[in-house]
């Protein structure tokens, strides 16, 4: 009999569970002390089933402990995806004697011999730091009669308007209700017709205000992942918007036909930001799928499947007169990392690589470069002598590329190997920040102002790392490798 090595691709620094399938984070929140992180599990399989509620939490969101299963399927369906909150003033009646967690979540049923399955609102609370849970008795809370899509309830608190909001993917557009209590529900309106892609279902819906980068500007932002539609070749994906909110509407600052994507790697999805974190914090911090439909049930780990990306934190800046979102990964993050091997001021002359070894299990590399003449530039990161990912940057196209299609196991989708690409405002000075784990490859170019979310399934971490250039020179400012100090 073949023996499965379980730990073959598990992350270091990515949440992944301990056996068995992962897909959308659900319900972050902070709490007393932890991050929370509930997420769809199958726990009776390595693909994507009958859907439950895994549950772990951390104090840095980096470092995770797996805890009990949170919710179970029961008579109204299955547990799809949802959010938390915690009821500050008892609002929901569920907590008199002090401040608790609720689970805003959908019911997924299928009745015998129907096709098309009730999708539902309900509600559970737990009065001990979600380690237990009680579901409502009046569930569902919230149901449509006509509309076959009705999930993946985003609730928060409108302190301008004094109620809950909640947001709802309801097919293809996001709908929007209200409510004083988080148990009796009013519709406030529906966005989404006419704007924005609709190459996929909308699903998982985040909506929350942003502060501009260097201003006392703030914007409302409502993120909207898209599923996979074979008859494209990205599979799913995530979009977003950039508006105002009054407590009602939602109304887009964006012109009909622009598009805004989160994320141009393949493998970032569902994703939604932490509740509730302190206000003296007050950062907004975004968790994502690191799969794509498309594979997901097909990726190569062995006795479990899925992980979450690395928590982000979300700001807006102006690039090229234009807001766009902007990611960079919590400072939790590093002091996980000592440098090993730093330089600075040297320049890299055409077709003569500068490589350095390294092994390590994750790795950080910041890397700043300016172009002086080359046509092209960028870096390899070799696994082993064979499998490597490269990142291009073109110079003339002002194009960064990464190329993903010899790191190792590819074969399982026809759409795993295809380049990654994203136009980029200025190629003459790069910076990238780049966080390699046991299989992902993490990029963020120019301070956050792009981000590719990749997983890999190579052989090894990573043996060397080689910085090139071609047809030109370039000059590298600084250049960082740090080692996992874990």
């Amino acid at each position: 009999m073949e023996t499965i090595n379980i730990e073959k691709y598990r992350p270091s620094l990515h949440y992944s569970p301990k056996k068995n399938w992962l897909n959308d984070p659900n319900g972050l929140i902070y709490f007393k002390g932890e991050y929370h992180l509930f997420y769809q599990h199958n726990p009776h399989d390595s693909k994507w089933g009958p859907m439950h509620w895994g549950h772990a939490v951390s104090k840095d969101m980096i470092k995770w402990e797996e805890l009990d299963i949170a919710l179970y399927p029961d008579k109204l369906g299955t547990i799809f995806s949802g959010s938390a909150v915690i009821d500050w003033h008892n609002s929901s009646g569920f907590f008199p004697e002090e401040p608790g967690m609720i689970a805003i979540f959908t019911h997924h049923f299928v009745e015998p011999n129907q096709t098309e399955p009730v999708q539902s609102q309900s509600l559970a609370f737990s009065y001990d730091q979600g380690r237990t849970w009680t579901k409502y008795e009046g569930n569902p809370v919230l149901k449509h009669s006509t509309k076959v899509d009705f999930r993946d309830p985003k609730v928060f608190w409108h302190s301008k308007s004094e109620k809950w909001i909640m947001i709802l993917a309801t097919g293809q557009t996001i709908t929007i209700y209200s409510s004083p209590n988080l148990i009796d529900w009013q519709l406030e309106s529906e966005f989404g017709e006419g704007i924005g892609s609709h190459e996929g279902v909308w699903e998982c819906p985040d909506l929350f205000e942003l502060n501009v980068e260097n201003s006392d500007e703030k914007k409302w932002v409502l993120l909207v992942s898209i599923g996979d539609n074979p008859l494209f070749d990205k599979g799913s994906r995530t979009q977003y918007f950039i508006g105002t909110f009054d407590g009602s509407t939602f109304t887009a600052d964006n012109s009909n036909n622009e598009v805004l994507w989160l994320d141009f790697g393949k493998d970032n999805y569902a994703g939604v930001s932490f509740s509730d974190i302190p206000r003296e914090d007050n950062r907004r911090i975004y968790l994502g799928w690191m799969s794509n439909w498309r594979y997901a049930n097909q990726v190569p780990s062995q006795g479990w499947r899925g992980q979450m990306t690395l928590p982000r934190v979300l700001t807006l800046r102006y690039i090229e007169d234009k807001l766009k979102i902007v990611q960079k990964p919590v400072k939790e993050l590093d002091r996980y990392f000592t440098k090993k091997y730093e330089i600075y001021d040297e320049i890299i002359i055409s077709k003569v690589e500068k490589t350095i070894e390294i092994d390590e299990s994750s790795l950080e590399i910041v890397l700043n470069i300016d172009n002086l003449n080359a046509e092209k530039f960028g870096l390899v990161l070799y696994y082993t002598e064979t499998q490597k990912t490269t990142v291009t940057i073109d110079a003339s196209k002002n194009l960064l590329t990464l190329d993903r299609k010899d790191s190792g196991e590819v074969h399982f989708s026809e759409i795993f190997a295809n380049s990654q690409e994203v136009k980029i405002h200025d190629s003459k000075r790069i910076n990238l920040r780049i966080i390699v784990d046991a299989s992902s490859v993490e990029m963020f170019v120019n301070d956050g102002n792009y981000a590719l979310s990749s997983l890999i399934f190579s052989d090894k971490v990573c043996e060397k790392v080689s910085i090139f250039s071609l047809d030109g020179d370039i000059r590298i400012r600084n250049y960082s490798i740090s080692s996992p100090n874990l």
